[in-house]
């Protein structure tokens, strides 16, 4: 159940990092003089935003799902090779199991892939990333922005922390619900090792060109509620933190006092 945690734990703190200070800085960049942003400068900030993130986004993405594919291969070749043993003549036979093949680590991966195929190895499914990231920021960060400032007080006042954190998991799950069927593609597109009668795909076309006419449109959909009750709270947390000034507060913290 938390195999591929130590990846996320290592690269969702910067991944969410340039996420969120990207966004400001597009903010920042797009407004005139101040001015209320319009919809449309929204999008364009959210979707600079989404292409940054894309560069750690993809390599934990790419090792997350090594890991996690890798107990249902082990699996699935374990079921294969009873039923083998089964279909023989005479029946099964007493045998002798083979000790199963360890589990391969984060940085065994890693290396293996810069091995093989170089810094481009972590990087396999980047046009599918961005397929999924982009347009989750375009609808993320503008709805969120809205949504936040409903609770606002006042305009020049800060809304409090519990609106932040709503509005957050609410623009979360309505953005990872919209961008589920780009992030089933990038998943297929990603998993290095394919199980028996599975399909192998070109390309991001291709792959939901054969999604949709083996699975049915609604194979686009799995997986889309346990995103959404991921990602809300995620978010929403992270904006929380994000609005409270957590981080500034820790950085003056740590500056030296001036003399």
């Amino acid at each position: 159940m938390y195999r591929g945690a130590a990846v996320n734990l290592t690269l969702v703190t910067p991944e969410k990092a340039i996420k969120l200070a990207a966004n400001d800085f597009f903010r920042h960049h797009l407004s005139k003089d101040g001015q209320k942003l319009t919809l449309l400068r929204e999008m364009l900030a959210g979707c600079g935003a989404g292409t940054c993130q894309v560069i750690v986004t993809t390599p934990m993405e790419m090792l997350k799902i090594q890991l996690q594919d890798a107990g249902r291969i082990a699996a699935q070749k374990k079921i294969l090779a009873a039923q083998a043993q089964l279909s023989t003549p005479g029946g099964a036979q007493p045998s002798v199991e083979a000790p199963a093949a360890p589990r391969p680590t984060a940085t065994q991966l890693t290396r293996d892939l810069l091995r093989s195929h170089g810094i481009a190895g972590l990087y396999k499914g980047l046009g599918a990333t961005l397929l999924r990231d982009v347009p989750f920021s375009i609808v993320y960060f503008p709805l969120f922005a809205n949504l936040n400032q409903l609770g606002q007080p006042a305009s020049e006042e800060k809304s409090p922390f519990y609106v932040s954190f709503l509005a957050g998991c609410v623009a979360g799950s309505t953005a990872a619900v919209a961008v589920n069927p780009c992030d089933v593609v990038k998943t297929r597109l990603q998993s290095l090792q394919r199980g028996v009668n599975e399909d192998t795909y070109s390309g991001f076309l291709d792959c939901a060109r054969k999604i949709l006419r083996n699975e049915g449109p609604s194979a686009f959909l799995k997986g889309a509620y346990c995103r959404a009750l991921v990602i809300a709270p995620l978010f929403g947390i992270a904006q929380v933190v994000y609005f409270l000034g957590i981080g500034e507060t820790l950085l003056g913290l740590l500056q030296s006092p001036q003399p």
